[in-house]
C-alpha cells in the first residue's frame, strides 16, 4: 500500500502523512506481548507507513528494541527512522530491574540518566543503533527539555547543555552525512519556540500542543517554525487518548485522568462531530494534518488492527460544516486552518 507522502522540510526525506509513534511499544500503561508489539510495527510498514518515531525513553529502550526487530522486515532505505537523545542507559545495575519511567509499566533492565552533553548525545546514538539493529538513523531529536520533566531548579542547566552539547553534536553528524536531519521532540511549545530562537533545527516533533482540543502552539510557535523552514511533525494529537476514546470515565489527558473542564469540552466537541456523522478521532486527525506546516502526524498503536484503523481514519470524509459549527461554539481557534 502507498500512503500520501510529503517532503520533510529541507532534509531531503519524504515521509508518509501518518507515522507510527512507538511509545506504547515500550509498555506504556500496559504490558505488551513481544510478538504483538513486533507485529504492529510490521503491519505499519506493510500499510505504507514510512515514518517510525521512537526513543530510548520508551521503556528504557524496550520500544527501540521491538521497533528494530519489526523494521527488519523491509529494506532500510524504504523508511525514515527517528529516535531521540537526552537519556543514556546504564546496563550495569547490580542485577536489579530498573524502575520504569513514569507511565511505563515495563522496561528493559537498564537505568536511565539524563545527559544532553556532546559526549552523552554520541553515546545515546550508539546505544540506539545497537538496540534498533541498524547502521544509521535518519532523524535524531533532542527529547523532553522542559520544566515538567526536569523541574524549575534544573531546566536552565538542561537547556544550556542541550543547546551547547546535543545541538552541536547533531549538527556535526548532519554535516558529516551521518544523519539527514535533527531537531526537537517536545511537549512544551514555549520551549520549542525558545530553541528555535537560539539555533537552527530541521524538524520539531511537538506532542499535544496542537490538537482539536487545544491549539496553544498556533499563535507564535508554529509561525516561527514556518519562517525558519523547520518542518513540523505532530504527536499526541489525541491528547493522551481522550480525543480517541471521547469523554468517558477515566479518559486520559496529558498522561493523567482528565479533569471535569476537559471532559466537558471534549463532550461538546464530540456532540458536534456526532451531529455530522463523524467519529471524534477522525476529526482530530484531519484537523491536525490541515495546518500547512505539518508534514506528518505520528499515531501510536499496540495491535495491527489499530494500524488499520488509523489508515482508515486518514481516508475518512469530514463535512466542512463540522468546522464551522466548532468555531461557532467557540471550540476552535478562528485562526486555525481546517481541511478544505
Amino acid at each position: 500500500m502507498t500512503l500520501p507522502r510529503v517532503p520533510l522540510g529541507g532534509t531531503g526525506l519524504c515521509v508518509s502523512r501518518i507515522g507510527l509513534g512507538t511509545a506504547p511499544l515500550g509498555d506504556f500503561y500496559a504490558h505488551l506481548d513481544d510478538h504483538q508489539a513486533i507485529a504492529t510495527v510490521e503491519a505499519a510498514l506493510a500499510a505504507g507507513i514510512t515514518l517510525l518515531d521512537t526513543s530510548p525513553h520508551y521503556g528504557n529502550g524496550l520500544a527501540e528494541h521491538r521497533t528494530g526487530t519489526g523494521l527488519r522486515s523491509v529494506p532500510r532505505d524504504q523508511l525514515v527512522l527517528s529516535t531521540k537523545v537526552g537519556r543514556v542507559m546504564d546496563p550495569h545495575r547490580h542485577g536489579s530491574v530498573a524502575a520504569p519511567a513514569r507511565g511505563f509499566v515495563g522496561s528493559l533492565p537498564h537505568a536511565a540518566r539524563f545527559d544532553y552533553s556532546y559526549d552523552g548525545t554520541m553515546r545515546s546514538i550508539d546505544q540506539s543503533l545497537l538496540r534498533l539493529g541498524t547502521d544509521r538513523l535518519d532523524l535524531v531529536l533532542i527529547h523532553d527539555v522542559d520544566s515538567w520533566t526536569h523541574g524549575e531548579a534544573m531546566i536552565e542547566a538542561r537547556y544550556r547543555q542541550a543547546l551547547d552539547g546535543a545541538t552541536r553534536a547533531l549538527a556535526e553528524l548532519k554535516g558529516q552525512g551521518v544523519i539527514a536531519g535533527y531537531g526537537l521532540g517536545l511537549d512544551d511549545h514555549e520551549m520549542a519556540e525558545r530553541f528555535l530562537g537560539d539555533a537552527d533545527y530541521d524538524v520539531v516533533l511537538l506532542a499535544g500542543r496542537y490538537s482539536l482540543l487545544e491549539q496553544p502552539a498556533l499563535a507564535t510557535m508554529m509561525p516561527r517554525a514556518q519562517a525558519r523552514g523547520t518542518a513540523l511533525i505532530l504527536g499526541g494529537v489525541f491528547n493522551s487518548g481522550i480525543l480517541a476514546t471521547g469523554a468517558v470515565p477515566g479518559a486520559k489527558y496529558n498522561y493523567a485522568e482528565a479533569g471535569p473542564d476537559v471532559l466537558d469540552r471534549v463532550a461538546r466537541i464530540e456532540r458536534i462531530c456526532a451531529a455530522h456523522g463523524t467519529a471524534l478521532p477522525h476529526a482530530a486527525l484531519h484537523f491536525a494534518l490541515a495546518h500547512p506546516a505539518v508534514a506528518s502526524v505520528v499515531l501510536g498503536a499496540v495491535r495491527p488492527e489499530e494500524v488499520t484503523r488509523n489508515i482508515a481514519a486518514l481516508q475518512a470524509e469530514i463535512p466542512s460544516a463540522l468546522w464551522a459549527d466548532l468555531r461557532g461554539e467557540g471550540l476552535l481557534d478562528p485562526a486555525a486552518p481546517v481541511p478544505d
